[in-house]
């Protein structure tokens, strides 16, 4: 069987590559702190995931100060880190521009193509899933990102890795092999001295 990397799931299936990571959320800046996390640092392959959120998080400040904190785990430990970004793709560029880390995984990115050239041109992944077929915008997005570029992620939907795969092929005009050989690159490229 093929194995399909799985940037960012919250259902892992164990059948596929799927990367482990530690991270506050937007979501939880309110509850927790920089110490929740520092203990399993070195059970996991990145940071993440961390970002801004200026619709649902918690206190954008407290989002501010905890993304600087796991950007510094992440730039001292040489770890990857994985983004949650809603609302937030100019503040959120603004604090990685301040940081030299390994790479930047724009997790599940629904973001215009415009924003998604910007990201790339700083050598930062994006990572699509499941909500990027009903986005138009998303979609030139996503056919547009460079191949060295791309990961492809589940994220909490149930929807198998193989069917996102699928259907990115289809936007991108690939072969499901190509598109998941070319994955599997950037897999190694980012993770390749974690594995």
């Amino acid at each position: 069987m093929a194995r399909y990397v799985n940037i960012h799931t919250h259902r892992p299936t164990y059948r596929h590559i799927e990367p482990t990571s530690i991270g506050i959320h937007p979501y939880d800046v309110d509850n927790e702190d920089l110490d929740s996390i520092a203990g399993r640092i070195g059970e996991v392959q990145a940071i993440g995931e961390t970002g801004l959120d200026y619709i649902r998080g918690g206190d954008r400040r407290r989002q501010l100060e905890l993304l600087r904190g796991q950007l510094d785990i992440a730039r001292e430990r040489k770890m990857p880190v994985i983004l949650h970004c809603v609302r937030a793709f100019e503040p959120l560029m603004k604090v990685l521009g301040e940081y030299d880390l390994p790479a930047v995984i724009f997790h599940g990115f629904i973001g215009s193509p415009q924003q998604a050239q910007r990201a790339v041109a700083r050598g930062y992944y994006l990572s699509f899933g499941r909500r990027t077929f009903s986005s138009p915008r998303t979609v030139e997005a996503l056919r547009a990102t460079p191949l060295r570029n791309l990961f492809l992620e589940t994220d909490d939907d149930p929807t198998d890795i193989e069917e996102i795969y699928a259907a990115a092929a289809v936007i991108k005009g690939l072969t499901v092999e190509r598109l998941r050989e070319e994955i599997l690159n950037n897999y190694h490229t980012v993770f390749g001295e974690y594995e």
